[in-house]
């Protein structure tokens, strides 16, 4: 127990103290900081500038089909800036007025045999480009009103046929939640957490088979004591750095965001003590099995530069755990999203996604968490066994096909 914690000990402040885990860390926070800010800084330049995102658009009227009524538009949008022109020109001569700088865009209004036609001009056509409905939809409405008003429709009567339909969201289960979108973000958080730091695993073992200080490690204690120690020294500081960057983000939304906000964010994620229980415990099992597997892949090379390939497949099984959790997000009650949650590679991050819906039973979620710890069980077993023959290899990179001997060889 006194090599375990030595080991953790010193895994923890060699990697505390390494230049890029601080800088990287600053840059989070600095991330974090200005993201926060956004609404302000956004705020800020419309202060400074109150044209700031806004479209200029000049109607044109040409044979005065809305009978000078366009004059009353009201703007749809607050981004929208209206002008009815009272001049009589054609289409030519209004996209001339454009291409000289003259107006911005135009609607240009004519009547035909059996309808009325609109075009929306513009400088250039791209993909971006979108035609203002809003404005579209509000010409129309006032063009239907000069004509129910034409047939003796009183105001009162045509405010009753244009009053809007009230449409709301209503849920059959009020435990759940239809906000799709906080979950997303909870399960992108716990994939760069989970994946983040187990991969520094396979670093910091081939950093130290580089410098030969694993050989002394190997000589004062098991390679079981070397496996589980750093898995929890860079596990503690994953928990450390992923509560000190919760912190500085609820500092920054109390300080830069209104509550009225935070609150519907938290409203709509329906935490609870039992769901930050479940979230934490996948969050450890997670980290425990791609540590792991990384502390595998580490111990095959001796030489930093390999690390990277050497941890392909251990990184695109992460990738698909992750995306199989993502994408059958959009669709939480089918049965790929079950098997999600099931799916040891996956369920770290896709179980606490359904307990916060309100999807998964007690029973589900003691079956998911049982199936994953045999699967680090028995990984951690194959990993300890691999580990102890190839951790002092500082020849070539060692195959899959060198795995299984050496772990064949272990077992006999």
């Amino acid at each position: 127990m006194k090599d375990l914690f030595i080991v953790a000990s010193f895994t923890f402040k060699d990697l505390v103290k390494r230049k890029s885990f601080i800088i990287s860390n600053i840059i989070i926070f600095i991330i974090i900081i200005v993201g926060f800010n956004v609404p302000k800084i956004i705020d800020m330049v419309k202060g400074n500038n109150k044209d700031f995102g806004k479209t200029k658009i000049t109607i044109f009227d040409n044979d005065n089909t809305f009978e000078g009524t366009l004059e009353n538009i009201i703007s749809p949008k607050e981004n929208l800036e209206i002008e009815v022109s009272k001049d009589k020109l054609n289409l030519d001569e209004v996209k001339e007025k454009i291409k000289n700088k003259e107006i911005e865009e135009a609607i240009y209004i004519s009547s035909a045999d059996v309808a009325i036609d609109i075009k929306y001009v513009i400088e250039s056509n791209s993909l971006m480009t979108e035609v203002p409905q809003d404005l579209i939809m509000t010409i129309q409405t006032m063009y239907q009103n000069l004509q129910l008003s034409k047939l003796g429709i009183t105001e009162q009567q045509m405010q009753f046929i244009n009053s809007p339909f009230n449409v709301e969201v209503d849920q059959a289960d009020e435990n759940g939640t239809t906000n799709v979108l906080p979950m997303m973000l909870l399960s992108m958080v716990l994939f760069y957490a989970i994946y983040f730091f187990a991969y520094q695993i396979s670093s910091s073992i081939t950093i130290e088979k580089t410098s030969k200080i694993m050989e002394t490690l190997v000589t004062s204690t098991s390679p079981r004591m070397i496996v589980l120690g750093k898995t929890i020294g860079i596990g503690l500081v994953g928990v450390c750095q992923t509560i000190v960057t919760v912190c500085v983000a609820v500092i920054c939304a109390n300080a830069f965001l209104s509550h009225e906000l935070i609150e519907s964010v938290l409203n709509s994620i329906h935490l609870t003590p039992q769901v930050a229980v479940i979230t934490i415990v996948y969050y450890i099992l997670g980290y425990s099995l791609f540590a792991l597997l990384y502390a595998l892949t580490g111990s095959t090379v001796a030489k930093p530069e390999d690390v990277q390939s050497a941890n392909g497949p251990v990184a695109i099984l992460a990738v698909i755990g992750f995306y199989l959790s993502y994408f059958t997000m959009m669709n939480p009650t089918s049965d790929l999203n079950k098997f999600a949650a099931m799916f040891p590679v996956s369920a770290p991050f896709c179980m606490p996604f359904r307990a916060i819906m309100g999807l998964a039973t007690n029973e589900e979620i003691a079956i998911s968490i049982g199936i994953l710890l045999v699967t680090i069980l028995i990984v951690a077993r194959v990993s300890i066994k691999i580990y102890s023959s190839a951790i002092l290899n500082y020849g070539r990179r060692l195959r899959i096909n060198d795995l299984f001997k050496i772990y064949k060889n272990k077992n006999d």
